[in-house]
């Protein structure tokens, strides 16, 4: 797991979270990118609740054996360093 934040910051572009939200927003249907591992800062999926989008980042999350408390995820357990 890594937020948009931490993305931006590793790339050199501190202050571009929302530039990582748009470029993981247009990928090609054929990327083989990560994209479902990055959530927000606060240890949220960005989709809103309920949505298909929301479900999909979910389920592959969880198949890969993250743990929700609740619609959160432990950042601090799961996140990339």
């Amino acid at each position: 797991m890594i937020s948009y934040g931490a993305v931006a910051d590793r790339a050199g572009l501190p202050g571009y979270a929302r530039y990582v939200g748009y470029t993981l927003k247009h990928l090609p249907p054929e990327s083989s990118l990560p994209w479902h591992r990055v959530i927000n800062s606060e240890g949220s999926i960005s989709f809103e609740s309920g949505t298909k989008k929301y479900h999909l980042q979910r389920s592959k999350l969880e198949n890969e054996g993250i743990m929700f408390s609740g619609e959160k995820i432990s950042l601090q357990k799961y996140g990339w360093i």
